[in-house]
């Protein structure tokens, strides 16, 4: 029957009788309590409690061991809970009574257990991305719609923890105060064609130095400008202003290629005729001198012997004139000068008469008949310039 049921009478939950003589009706006894915990404890472990006699250790001894024991274990398995590991991708921001300590790397690490050391793990490998979209006035007074998209990761593990209560927050209210000073600035031309891409970077260096200033501990990877449109109700006349400026450009650029293509021809030829100028230049001063050279040279021999200087200008000068000649002169020294006609062409005229009419050989008879009229001129011209001399 439990001690707590009717006709229990007054024992307590270990059967002492609480209403006995010995109880008189008080609270049990805090030492039996413990001495019968300890023999039932000792129990359990194959001791004998205090009937069992002999020289074992007493019941309060092997209590004192269980205990240290099972301290001892659960201190082993309290420092066992310390361990913790970091992903490649991750990083772990160790905090001792919630106050920044450090940032560990990726890898297998230890900790003081709780709740004295606890740990944060980061993802610093994720890519977080939004889209901002808005109608900006730019600094020549045009409207123009601008769509971008922002991707950032966090960088500093323990500044994006502590530094900013909402860094994603403070990023997109970073993205838009650059994108309207930066469209603001820039003129609608240059947003609308080649600037797109100048724009962006302005766009993420200047968002990359707010979130900076403000700790946020993140690191904007890319801004990506979509092609910015003007307003939906002035768009067909910006089209026509878009087409005429390719067109402008495609002029541009044919009208280049056709002045890279002959410009470097008008210039080669302009150097050729300038050398052929330079070359002939030199090869007149150069014959002039030469002739110049050579007169001083016969003049200077004509002052030293004028008579040997004159024969040898004479005779220089019919041999360069008779060299052409196909006559023989013999100089004699008494009686006229004979002639002697070359016997080869006069034999290869006669070979051609007899293949040719009369007539032509009229003709032959008469051109012979007047090349040696003109010889025996010559001849006589020579003959009197000798009898003259």
């Amino acid at each position: 029957m439990a001690w707590n049921e009717p006709g229990g009478g007054n024992r307590d939950p270990w059967g002492n009788n609480q209403g006995g003589p010995g109880n008189q009706g008080g609270p049990p006894d805090l030492d039996e309590i413990v001495r019968k915990l300890q023999e039932r404890v000792s129990g359990l472990f194959g001791g004998k409690g205090p009937s069992g006699g002999g020289g074992g250790p007493s019941p309060r001894d092997l209590s004192l061991k269980v205990i240290g024991i099972v301290v001892a274990g659960l201190f082993v398995a309290w420092l066992l809970t310390g361990i913790y590991i970091v992903d490649p991708a991750e990083r772990g921001v160790v905090l001792r009574f919630g106050a920044y300590v450090k940032t560990t790397a990726p890898g297998p690490h230890w900790r003081i257990p709780w709740p004295i050391e606890r740990v944060e793990i980061v993802n610093v490998d994720e890519i977080s991305s939004f889209s901002h979209k808005a109608a900006m006035l730019t600094r020549d007074e045009n409207i123009v719609d601008v769509e971008l998209t922002v991707q950032s990761r966090i960088q500093d593990a323990s500044n994006y923890l502590f530094q900013d209560q909402a860094p994603m927050k403070t990023l997109r209210d970073a993205t838009e105060t650059v994108v309207r000073k930066t469209v603001g600035g820039a003129k609608l031309d240059f947003i609308l064609t080649e600037g797109r891409g100048a724009v962006a970077d302005m766009i993420q260096q200047g968002v990359q130095s707010l979130v900076d200033e403000y700790k946020t501990g993140l690191i904007v990877t890319s801004v990506n400008m979509q092609p910015a449109k003007p307003p939906e109700q002035v768009k067909d006349a910006f089209d026509d202003a878009i087409k005429a400026r390719e067109d402008k450009e495609r002029l541009e650029n044919k009208a280049e290629a056709y002045a890279n293509e002959i410009l470097p021809q008008a210039r080669g030829e302009a150097a050729r005729a300038t050398a052929e100028a330079k070359a002939y230049r030199d090869r007149v001063i150069a014959s002039a001198e030469g002739e110049t050279s050579r007169f001083n040279a016969i003049r200077s021999e004509f002052e030293k012997a004028p008579e040997v200087t004159r024969e040898r200008l004479y005779l220089e000068t019919i041999e360069s004139v008779l060299s052409g000649s196909n006559m023989v002169l013999i100089d004699v020294p008494q009686g006229n000068s004979l002639m002697y006609l070359p016997l080869d062409q006069i034999m290869r005229k006669q070979s051609a008469t007899t293949s040719s009419p009369r007539t032509s050989m009229l003709d032959g008879a008469d051109s012979n008949q007047d090349s040696s009229r003109s010889t025996s001129s010559q001849m006589r011209d020579v003959s009197r310039d000798r009898s003259s001399r």
